[in-house]
């Protein structure tokens, strides 16, 4: 019977694709030491989270969309190790009724929350360029795009500020079962945030191999605000789906987009309310019992604005340069992709074409013309 379940919530852009990666890579040997990873696949969790904080958009996702997290939930309650986990960033923004029901349904086993965190004054640009690689289309001083708390927003506020999700989640499970992994201690390697994630977890026996730290494309400043103005042209690209496939899965990958690394950065006011956010969780941390597995300080933002530039400062030249860049790669790929076409066509109609009669079948033609009857 299940002792223990840790419901990993994010937050987003803190290693958690990563840390992911390695959960369904080790699947069969954390089940072999007791910890069940539930679900077909990760998108199931994805889906649960959805289903987890009532969010109408679980309707409009293609594919089985029926009951997810009650389908998890079933199948920890069928499960006869000692724990399971179950991980997305998107579990985040639920409310406190939510967060109750669900840790409800998971009774009688003790829920464990995990956190994954990082300074808000890094995190905070990381997420408005994810969100524009999704789609966005608001400047980085109007992100979020709604200053109230909404559950059902996972980009919102509710989803990464760290204060706001240790408050709600807080009401329901104590502190001390709340643990909080800061991400990217100094001199520590990638494997080092896997190893204290399977410490957490309480997985027995040797650590298990770190997955491979997977490829993330950063874009730099020019090329985050040449997607943002592309994607305000865009139409008919509402949901997830087509959002995630065609902005983030091709405009914004590297076979289209340009390679740049310019960091950036927010107005004086912007950064002032992220250094004040920041704050808030680290007096949350120091003081409220929550169980911090890292160094505190890591979370500690950074106070002076960076001599950056801000993404109004681009220019309509490095725009322009970006968008030629883009659209030449487009072209060439339209190309590839249309003589592959052309080549396969071909090939359909070679072999939909009968084969010409042979000499035996004309000799077996010409003596039927000669037979009688």
């Amino acid at each position: 019977m299940v002792q223990r379940v840790h419901l990993h919530i994010g937050l987003p852009k803190t290693a958690t694709t990563y840390l992911q990666a390695g959960l369904w890579r080790h699947r069969d040997a954390l089940a072999e030491r007791g910890v069940l990873l539930p679900g077909r696949n990760h998108r199931r969790h994805l889906l649960a989270s959805l289903e987890f904080r009532d969010d109408p958009k679980l309707a409009t996702r293609p594919g089985d969309v029926g009951q997810p997290w009650r389908d998890l939930v079933e199948e920890v309650g069928r499960w006869r190790g000692e724990s399971a986990v179950i991980s997305h960033e998107f579990f985040g923004p639920a409310n406190v009724e939510q967060v109750r029901r669900g840790v409800d349904q998971l009774a009688p086993a003790e829920v464990h929350v995990i956190v994954t965190a990082r300074p808000m004054t890094e995190l905070a640009p990381s997420r408005w360029q994810e969100w524009v690689k999704n789609g966005g289309r608001r400047p980085i001083d109007r992100f979020p795009r709604r200053r109230d708390y909404d559950p059902h927003d996972a980009w919102g506020w509710g989803s990464f500020d760290l204060a706001d999700v240790l408050s709600r989640w807080s009401q329901v499970v104590p502190p001390e079962r709340i643990h909080v992994l800061p991400t990217g201690d100094p001199g520590a390697g990638p494997e080092e945030i896997w190893e204290r994630f399977l410490d957490v977890l309480e997985v027995p026996g040797e650590p298990l191999p770190a997955p491979e730290r997977p490829v993330n494309v950063r874009l730099g400043l020019v090329q985050v605000e040449a997607l943002r103005r592309v994607n305000r042209q865009l139409e008919g690209f509402g949901d997830a789906y087509d959002r995630g496939r065609w902005i983030r899965g091709y405009l914004a990958s590297g076979a289209v987009m340009p390679e740049g690394n310019e960091p950036f950065r927010p107005s004086a006011e912007t950064w002032d309310d992220w250094v004040a956010r920041a704050d808030r969780a680290l007096e949350m941390l120091r003081e409220g019992g929550f169980d911090v597995r890292g160094e505190l300080e890591r979370l500690a933002p950074q106070r002076e604005l960076p001599a950056w530039r801000h993404p109004s400062e681009v220019s309509n030249a490095e725009l322009l340069r970006v968008a030629n860049q883009m659209v030449a790669a487009m072209l060439t790929d339209v190309r590839a992709h249309n003589r592959e076409r052309h080549r396969l066509e071909g090939a359909i109609r070679e072999a939909a074409t009968p084969p010409p009669p042979g000499p035996v079948r004309r000799l077996v033609r010409r003596l039927r013309r000669l037979l009688p009857g």
